[in-house]
């Protein structure tokens, strides 16, 4: 009798990362749910009871290259594959370039490209050994489309396109697809964890050129998020993403993300994103 298909979930302590371990297992994956502090796996646990569903809990932290390496050789001894990869975590930053230091920059790298990176190198040889399998990876609206003050994020999220983008062809004739997935605005926990500028408060803000800029942009953003998705919603496109007998490349998880990734998919000359993202400022 065949095993399960076995999906690997990063980031999955909160958010569309837990919505999406909770979903897989749900859709009858063996589904192993990582983050980096195990500490905070309670809200999973809870959901995965009240979906009557169970995940193997384990830690991983994407930016830790033996970590992850001995991770994915434990799940693989443990159940025999990885059928499918679901790279979800991340993390925000709000500041424009010269509020930005070298290591924030990378850490924007690190997370956002270099983990994802890292996990489906990982991953790759089991699966065309066994001639089959998925990696979806999500990005954000901001892989496609450069936004003011997103700077290192949206600059992370476009090299991972890049990355998965290329490497679909590669892959394919082994049996392995690799998809992207771009939720806008998802209400959850990952505003909380986005690393600010620091202008130095108080009176120094007087003096900072970019505040009333940031302060403009903050508020629109505020906007955008009071009409966010659920988690849920945008987890169930994730899943769908893994699971769909007729894959494909992109996926947006809102019709509003598929209208804000289309101005720049369409743009040839650059005018229509810069003229929707400067009025932001204003």
């Amino acid at each position: 009798m065949s095993r399960r298909e076995v999906a690997l979930v990063t980031g999955t302590s909160s958010g569309m990362g837990l919505a999406t371990a909770v979903g897989l297992a749900r859709a009858g994956r063996t589904v192993v749910a990582t983050m980096r502090d195990t500490g905070r796996a309670d809200r999973l646990r809870a959901a995965a009871e009240a979906a009557g569903v169970e995940l193997d809990v384990r830690a991983l932290d994407v930016t830790d290259a033996d970590g992850a390496r001995a991770a994915v050789e434990g799940v693989l001894a443990d159940h025999g594959g990885v059928d499918v990869l679901v790279n979800n975590a991340g993390r925000g930053a709000v500041a424009t370039l010269e509020q930005l230091t070298d290591a924030q920059l990378q850490e924007q790298l690190e997370v956002n490209y270099l983990g994802v990176a890292r996990m489906t190198r990982l991953v790759l040889p089991a699966m065309r050994a066994a001639g089959r399998g998925r990696v979806v990876t999500v990005t954000s609206v901001g892989g496609a489309v450069g936004q003011p003050f997103a700077d290192a994020y949206c600059a992370a999220k476009f090299a991972v396109e890049g990355l998965i983008q290329s490497l679909a062809p590669v892959v394919a004739p082994f049996g392995v697809t690799v998809s992207i997935v771009e939720p806008g605005a998802v209400a959850s926990d990952f505003t909380g964890n986005v690393h600010r500028a620091d202008t130095g408060g108080g009176d120094a803000d007087a003096d900072d050129p970019y505040a009333e800029l940031l302060a403009a942009y903050l508020r629109r953003t505020a906007g955008a998020f009071d009409d966010a998705q659920t988690s849920e919603s945008a987890a169930a496109v994730i899943v769908e993403a893994a699971t769909t007998d007729a894959p494909r490349f992109r996926w947006q998880t809102t019709e509003q993300a598929s209208a804000f990734v289309g101005l720049s998919l369409a743009d040839l000359d650059g005018s229509r994103v810069l003229g929707a993202t400067s009025t932001w400022l204003t």
